[in-house]
C-alpha cells in the first residue's frame, strides 16, 4: 500500500515560511503557507547572508536568483565613532568564502523573500489568513483562522515570528523581553550619497560609540546602501516594521559622530524606527505535531546578523527530517528536529545580547580591550558561518527522503 504524502499547514510566509514549504515539497510532502498579510511585501530593508545561510539558499534552488541583487562586501571594517580610525580589517571576497566555502551576501530581505516565493510558486500560499486558534488530535491538527475557516494537516509549522499566534496558541502567553534600545534602518539611493569617499566599493561598515552604534552595507547590486542605528531609548516600545521615525531625531541621537555616519543619516529621509525585543530561550518549541521555527521559536537581537540565516537552517533541518517521516512519526520527527537545532539558536541568542554591549562600549580600557579581540573575529566566529547544518545532522536523525 502506497505512503500518503504528509500533509504540513506554515503559519508564515517570511523567510523561514517559504523555506521551510519548498523543502519540505523538496521531500514529497503536500504543503500550503498560510500568510496573514494581504501580500508578501517582504518589509525590513537589507539583511546579511553568512555562509551558512547561503548554503541553506543554495540547498533550496534559489541561489542563481539572488545572484544579479546581492552584494559581496570587499571586507568588513570596525570604524571609531568621532576619528573615524579603522580598529579592525577583515576580508570577505575571496578568504572568507575559501575559509566557510560559501559566499557572504548584503541583500534585501525583499529579493530574498521573493525568490523563494517564486521558487515555490504564489499557488501555495494563502495570503490574508490570520490564525485564532490551533488544536490538535491524536492524528492530526486544525488551524482556525478568524475569518472562520480552517485547515487540516498533519503537521502545523509556526513561521509566524516573535509575536507567533502559534506560539501563543501552543504554548501560551509570554513575553517579549525589551532590550531597552531602538533600531532605525533605511534603504538610501547611492546616487544621495557619492559625496560619501568610501562608499566607492562595496564595504560591510561597523561603526562603533557610546552607547550606540551603526552598521551600513549597499544591496540591491550596489544601488541603495542599507544602515542599521541602534540606540538607547526605553521609552519607545513599538515593535514594527512599519513605524517611520525621522532623520532629524536620529541625527540628534548620533551627534558628534564621524561624516560617514551623519551623511548618510541625513539623505535617510524617514528610516523605519522599532523597538528591540527578543525572548529567553524557550524549553521546548514543539508539543505533539506542532512546532516552531525561526523568530517563532527563538527571537533574537540582530546583532550577529543571524536571524534570516537561523531561519533558514531551521528550515532545511525540518525539512530533512519531518519530509522523511511517515504520518504516524511526526511528533517524533518534530522533537528530533527541536533536539538538533535548539542548542545552536540559544547560543545565537545569548551571544547576540552580548554583542549590543560589546558594540556600545564608552571609549577607555574596556573599548580597547574589545578592539584588540576585534582581530581575532574571523576564528570567534568560525562555529557560526563555518556550520552547515545538514551536515551537522547525524545520519539517524536526517530522515529519508519521500
Amino acid at each position: 500500500m502506497a505512503r500518503r504524502r504528509l500533509r504540513v499547514a506554515v503559519v508564515g510566509g517570511g523567510i523561514g515560511g517559504l523555506a521551510t514549504a519548498i523543502g519540505l515539497r523538496g521531500h514529497g510532502a503536500e504543503v500550503v503557507v498560510h500568510e496573514q498579510a494581504a501580500e508578501l511585501t517582504g518589509q525590513g530593508a537589507g539583511i546579511a547572508i553568512g555562509a551558512n545561510g547561503h548554503r541553506m539558499l543554495r540547498e533550496l534552488g534559489v541561489t542563481a536568483a539572488l545572484e544579479g541583487s546581492a552584494v559581496r562586501p570587499a571586507r568588513a571594517e570596525f570604524r571609531n565613532w568621532r576619528t573615524g580610525r579603522t580598529m579592525a580589517l577583515h576580508q570577505l571576497a575571496g578568504s572568507y568564502e575559501e575559509r566557510f566555502g560559501a559566499p557572504y551576501w548584503t541583500v534585501e530581505r525583499a529579493a530574498v523573500q521573493q525568490a523563494l516565493l517564486h521558487e515555490l510558486g504564489e499557488a501555495q500560499v494563502r495570503p490574508g489568513a490570520r490564525v485564532s486558534a490551533v488544536e490538535q488530535s491524536a492524528d492530526g491538527a486544525v488551524i482556525r483562522f478568524a475569518d472562520g475557516s480552517e485547515a487540516e494537516a498533519d503537521a502545523v509549522v509556526g513561521a509566524d515570528g516573535i509575536h507567533s499566534a502559534v506560539r501563543n496558541g501552543v504554548f501560551g502567553p509570554d513575553d517579549a523581553v525589551f532590550s531597552g534600545t531602538s533600531g532605525y534602518r533605511a534603504l538610501v539611493p547611492m546616487e544621495r550619497l557619492g559625496h560619501v569617499r568610501e562608499l566607492a566599493e562595496p564595504v560591510l561598515w561597523l561603526w562603533l560609540g557610546p552607547g550606540r552604534h551603526f552598521i551600513a552595507y549597499p544591496v540591491a547590486d550596489g544601488t541603495l546602501l542599507n544602515f542599521l542605528a541602534v540606540v538607547p531609548d526605553r521609552e519607545w516600545t513599538v515593535e514594527s516594521w512599519a513605524t517611520e521615525g525621522s532623520a532629524t531625531e536620529l541625527l540628534r541621537a548620533f551627534e558628534g559622530w564621524h561624516p560617514f555616519v551623519t551623511e548618510i543619516i541625513r539623505a535617510s529621509g524617514r528610516p523605519g524606527r522599532w523597538a528591540l525585543y527578543d525572548r529567553e530561550p524557550q524549553r521546548a518549541w514543539s508539543s505533539g505535531r506542532v512546532t516552531l521555527l525561526g523568530d517563532a521559536a527563538h527571537p533574537m537581537l540582530p546583532h550577529h546578523g543571524q536571524g534570516a540565516n537561523q531561519a533558514l537552517e531551521d528550515a532545511v533541518v525540518l525539512a530533512r527530517i519531518l519530509g522523511g517521516a511517515d504520518t504516524d512519526e511526526v511528533e517524533q520527527a518534530l522533537r528530533t528536529y527541536e533536539l538538533a537545532r535548539r542548542p545552536r539558536t540559544r547560543l545565537l541568542q545569548r551571544g547576540s545580547r552580548q554583542n549590543a554591549t560589546c558594540f556600545q562600549l564608552p571609549d577607555g580600557p574596556e573599548a580597547d580591550a574589545r578592539n584588540i579581540r576585534l582581530a581575532s573575529l574571523p576564528d570567534d566566529l568560525a562555529w557560526i558561518h563555518g556550520h552547515d547544518a545538514l551536515t551537522a545532522l547525524q545520519p539517524e536523525t536526517s530522515g529519508s527522503s519521500a
